[in-house]
């Protein structure tokens, strides 16, 4: 708070984020240099985006059961630290490393078609086109957009955007 008496008249003027309330007191009347309090008006509060945890997806040729039923459409849920330490313990994937991707699709992926349950031997028995677009869409969901970055055209100087390869499905 600033306070200044003019030369004249000895009169006090207030300003600052303390004027209101260190100003003299009225019977309810402003008179002179006197301003009313204005509330501030309320910060406008903004609500955070609820954290988004399941994905769904659509298989390019889908899962087909011993019946013949193709499954298509799914739901993958964002992947914990355990789901990325458990199959590690796993003998498959002690044997052969590239079954880790198998393993941890098969505890990720919460609902494809109209099967009852998904687990890794069902991912297991899917075409390889199905399996590739299932580990890069685990990449991009659990990577929470940071997969892709920009650059600039060493030709023309055009600025475009490229998606980074990343590791092997369950490696960080």
């Amino acid at each position: 708070m600033r306070r200044s008496a003019a030369r004249a008249g000895g009169a006090v003027s207030y300003s600052g984020a303390d004027a209101a309330a260190s100003a003299p007191e009225t019977d309810g009347e402003l008179t002179g240099t006197q301003v009313a309090p204005v509330p501030a008006p309320p910060a406008p509060v903004q609500q955070p985006e609820p954290l988004r945890t399941e994905f769904a997806f659509q298989l390019p040729r889908g899962y087909v059961d011993e019946a013949g039923t193709v499954h298509r459409d799914g739901v993958m849920r964002l992947s914990t630290a355990r789901d990325e330490l458990v199959p590690l313990r796993d003998v498959r994937v002690q044997e052969n490393p590239a079954f880790l991707s198998v393993v941890l699709l098969g505890r990720v992926i919460t609902r494809l078609g109209t099967l009852p349950i998904v687990h890794d031997g069902i991912v297991e028995n899917m075409f390889a086109s199905d399996l590739a677009f299932l580990q890069d869409f685990y990449r991009q969901i659990n990577a929470e957009g940071h997969t892709r970055a920009a650059v600039q055209c060493p030709h023309c100087s055009e600025p475009f955007e490229v998606e980074l390869g990343g590791s092997r499905l369950g490696e960080s």
